[in-house]
């Protein structure tokens, strides 16, 4: 490898233009100054137009600089193999590198990084998702940048890299020019597949179109000739060899070696002969150059084309079928030829071809029936040599099917160390080649349904049809047809498919003869049904599922999730808030995964969700943060983390903590994108992204953010909370566009009430209905009002009577809003929600002329961040010639401490509630808050039932 890469740079002509961009990026990363940093550098160009001498002249330009080299080459043989790149970029960074070491190093990333860059085995369970397996990419290279600085990447052929690595080097292409990074690609361009765009346009201060490398003139060629054969070639002859290599570098070089083997004088009466000398580079006159080499070598040359690049010379000559001593002697003529080198300079690194070109034409005339063979005997020999059935698998994938049941167990193998490593495509192209071969016929339900899970994120069409297929083969494992049905509900549903996904449950239930096995069926369909917006049967649903959960002792998983369920069915029914909280007590008894292996994320989000509606925001936070913890752990890092997010944010924004629920809700929606959209998760992110800025009075651009993302009819299928369509309702009648608002909530109307979902704590269709046609018939809103109130009674959320006494008062005779208001004003006081105990102060203060309730609604509204309703309260506020109140504007004014840390005086209140009876739910309007203890609830994210736990948990 030295000899030639010497070579190649002693040749290197008519590359100045190239090399002082080469070097004017190296100066940028290694400078002083502040306009030092990264670059993205591409060079594109047909094969053999010098992008490798190029490359190996900029490394060793940027080796002279003191910068590390981080070094990789796409192989044509090896893009079915994942991270096959990111590999060789980073593996030698972290050589000899013991595992204490490197788990030190990754830290949270080891079990998730590690897998695909070949640093680990697999863990058993839940695998990362692609998504947070590139981000944890992006951090171990990032982290290794850093560290090295200045670090060069050089990719090679990258228009060969692997689909996983390709996507995720172009993916952090653009981040290059943050750090002290040089990344310079090179490829052919009618091969870049289209996923690499970013190499195509240079974001960034690049500021450049990828540089293509343009064929040699005349003159260069001259001059690599008479380089190579003297001064005294004449100018004919040199005419000649550039018209018959057309300026292409590589062609040029290795004919003037040609010419000078033969012994040929470079004068104008040989020139002829250049044209078949030529002909003999490639196609059939590397393949007639080649046989002249003999047999063995022949096989020993196909034998390497068909294992790729970095060649062990022993693994080649099993496949070749020679001898240690032939196989030596294959490889010292193959070199002598010109069409083998070594790998690199490291002793026992293998062998390679001197070019690509080389390799592809030597490749492509193996005969087809041999070349299949040489692949089936590849596969065997990496699998004796210990490389792992992951390496075997490419080679199986070029095989005609032969019902070997060898070839399915690796390539069954293969696929579960690929999906567990986060490469679900290539464990979906290795298991659909498994069921070509074809599997036994006791075998094959579990291949088809491996292959339904490997195809889950990618493909849930074909997932459904392999999974359908699955459950039509017979066979006698009831531990794997249950697996198969409850994947097929889980992709149905997530497909929104609902009503399919139950129904296939129901198909199965009565045919299980296991007791347990039955009731983890129950429990999955009891789930889909809680989110199908259009079940028809949910009251009866609901009798069944309490029958059941309130009979269960909660022994196992199962029966935990179908508390559960019990729990969140009996909130979204308005059940009285204790029936929510000791179902949902019971759940948490034990820990309780986010991320259990063959479990949905969907139960434990419920069980939280339920906290925040029974007024126990606190709680609920608690547990996300938990679950989101194990989300990162886990490498999930797209649909659930985006969830994860976006209902955190929802449960700030309950607690009146705007700010913070608008970045989260925010950093949600950027993950739900790039899931897609009008996906669950992205009608989730919107939905609560919307209300949020609703609530901080900008209309405007939530109504912007509406029509960009397109939200609004068909609504999802699932059900989503808050509700879609309220959420729309509701932006609809900030806009003032009333009359379609009513349309939309009476639909609301017409869908939620059947299915017994009655809690405006969950929904508040009424409230907003009882607004927008209080202006047309207010005898209609006063009976929605009060109808809302008496469910909100009826579950006993301090938050949820006080927001519905509010909007009762709004649409109310003059002489009773004052009442009503006081009440609310008690209630919301004693609640973790700010937001609408500032409302509720705003519209009480506005009532009485109260310039001391102005105030104070001025300041929960500014510690809230609700902006719009701020500047309302305090026109009012300063109309009546009050004045505005200093301090609470996001931060606290007692020496720095923390906004949501308590004062003594609320520490002190909240000990003293703690020890009180219970409210009966009805407010004291006589008494007045004690705004020590509402600043506490608040703080605590918790009303004054749930303050012993939440005080225990503030100690902590």
């Amino acid at each position: 490898m030295t000899d030639r890469r010497t070579r190649m740079r002693r040749t290197m002509v008519e590359r100045e233009a190239e090399l002082a961009t080469v070097d004017e990026a190296l100066d940028q990363l290694t400078g002083p100054g502040p306009d030092a940093g990264g670059a993205l550098l591409a060079f594109s160009g047909p094969a053999g137009l010098g992008k490798t001498t190029l490359l190996a002249e900029l490394r060793r330009r940027a080796c002279a600089r003191s910068c590390t080299v981080l070094a990789a080459r796409g192989g044509e043989q090896e893009q079915s193999q994942p991270f096959h790149v990111a590999r060789q970029l980073i593996q030698p960074q972290l050589a000899g590198t013991s595992e204490q070491e490197l788990r030190a190093a990754l830290g949270g990333w080891y079990s998730i990084v590690g897998p695909a860059l070949g640093l680990c085995a697999p863990e058993q369970g839940a695998p990362p998702d692609p998504q947070g397996l590139r981000d944890g990419l992006d951090w171990v290279l990032t982290h290794l940048v850093v560290k090295r600085a200045p670090v060069t990447l050089v990719l090679d052929d990258a228009h060969w890299a692997d689909p996983e690595s390709l996507g995720w080097l172009a993916a952090f292409a653009p981040r290059a020019e943050h750090l002290p990074l040089l990344l310079v690609v090179a490829y052919r361009p009618d091969e870049l597949p289209a996923d690499a765009d970013a190499f195509r346009t240079l974001p960034g201060r690049a500021g450049q179109r990828p540089l293509p490398l343009a064929p040699l003139t005349p003159a260069a060629v001259a001059a690599l000739v008479r380089e190579a054969l003297g001064d005294h070639a004449e100018d004919a002859f040199c005419r000649e060899a550039w018209a018959v290599t057309t300026g292409n570098p590589f062609e040029a070089v290795e004919l003037a070696a040609k010419v000078r083997d033969k012994g040929l004088t470079p004068v104008e009466a040989n020139a002829p002969l250049l044209r078949d000398l030529a002909a003999a580079q490639r196609g059939s006159g590397l393949v007639a150059r080649l046989e002249r080499l003999g047999p063995s070598t022949v096989r020993f040359a196909w034998a390497c084309a068909v294992l790729g690049t970095a060649i062990p010379q022993d693994i080649a000559a099993r496949v070749a079928a020679l001898g240690a001593e032939e196989a030596v002697d294959a490889t010292r003529r193959l070199r002598d030829a010109r069409i083998l080198s070594a790998a690199t300079e490291e002793p026992d690194a293998g062998l390679e071809f001197v070019h690509p070109l080389i390799a592809t034409g030597i490749y492509r005339a193996i005969p087809d029936a041999l070349r299949v063979a040489l692949h089936g005997k590849a596969a065997a020999a990496v699998v004796d040599a210990g490389l792992g059935p992951s390496a075997a698998a490419r080679h199986l994938l070029e095989t005609h099917p032969e019902n070997d049941p060898w070839v399915v167990r690796i390539l069954r193998e293969a696929a579960g160390e690929n999906l567990r490593a986060g490469a679900p495509e290539a464990a979906r192209r290795q298991l659909a080649r498994a069921l070509r071969e074809p599997p036994d016929f006791d075998e094959r339900a579990a291949v088809l349904y491996e292959l339904g899970c490997a195809s889950l994120l990618t493909e849930p069409a074909n997932t459904v049809n392999h999974l359908r297929a699955a459950l039509a083969e017979p066979f006698d494992d009831p531990a794997l047809r249950q697996g198969i049905v409850i994947r097929l509900a889980q992709v149905l549903s997530h497909s929104d498919r609902l009503a399919e996904a139950s129904e296939s449950l129901a198909r199965e239930i009565p045919y299980t003869q296991d007791v347990r096995a039955r009731l983890r069926l129950q429990s999955e369909q009891f789930m889909w049904d809680a989110f199908n917006a259009a079940e028809t049967d949910s009251p009866a649903r609901s009798r069944r599922l309490a029958r059941l959960a309130d009979r269960l002792p909660g022994r196992d998983l199962t029966e935990r999730y179908v508390i559960g369920l019990r729990a969140w069915d009996a909130c979204l029914r308005g059940e009285p808030v204790d029936v929510v909280l000791h179902h949902a007590g019971r759940v948490l008894e034990r820990p309780f995964s986010w991320a259990h292996e063959d479990r949905g994320f969907e139960v434990p989000v419920l069980v939280a969700m339920a906290h925040m509606y029974a007024d126990r925001p606190g709680r609920a936070e608690e547990l996300f943060e938990e679950g989101t913890a194990e989300f990162e752990r886990q490498g999930w890092r797209g649909a659930h983390l985006s969830f994860a997010y976006s209902l955190r944010a929802y449960i700030l924004h309950r607690r009146g903590r705007l700010a913070g629920a608008e970045d989260l809700a925010r950093a949600g929606l950027r993950l739900a994108e790039r899931v897609g959209r009008r996906t669950p998760v992205h009608w989730y992110a919107i939905a609560i992204l919307l209300t949020t800025l609703l609530a901080r009075g900008r209309v405007d651009e939530a109504w912007e953010l509406g029509r960009e993302h397109e939200y609004g009819r068909p609504f999802p299928a699932a059900v989503v909370f808050p509700d879609s369509q309220t959420v729309y309702a509701e932006l609809l009648l900030a806009r003032g566009q009333v009359r379609a608002a009513v349309a939309e909530l009476e639909e609301v109307d017409r869908r939620l009430t059947p299915r017994g979902i009655q809690n405006p704590a969950w929904c508040p269709w009424q409230l907003h209905l009882a607004r927008a046609v209080a202006a047309d018939d207010p005898h209609r809103a006063r009976a929605l009002a009060g109808d809302a109130v008496r469910r909100a009674r009826a579950f006993g959320a301090p938050s949820g009577i006080g927001q519905a006494l509010r909007v009762a008062a709004e649409v109310a005779a003059p002489e009773d809003r004052a009442g009503l208001l006081e009440e609310a004003v008690v209630l919301l006081a004693e609640s973790p929600a700010g937001y609408e105990l500032a409302r509720a102060l705003a519209a009480l203060g506005t009532e009485l002329r109260d310039v001391d309730l102005l105030a104070r609604a001025v300041m929960t509204a500014r510690e809230c961040g609700a902006d719009g309703l701020a500047v309302r309260a305090a026109d009012i506020l300063l109309g009546l010639g009050g004045t505005l109140p200093c301090g609470p504007d996001g931060k606290d004014e007692e020496g720095g401490r923390p906004p949501h840390a308590l004062t003594e005086e609320e520490l002190r209140a909240a000990r003293r509630a703690a020890g009180r009876p219970a409210p009966d739910g009805s407010g004291r309007p006589g008494q007045g808050p004690d705004w020590a203890l509402s600043a506490a609830c608040r703080k605590l994210g918790s009303d004054v039932p749930g303050l012993p736990a939440a005080l225990e948990a503030y100690a902590v």
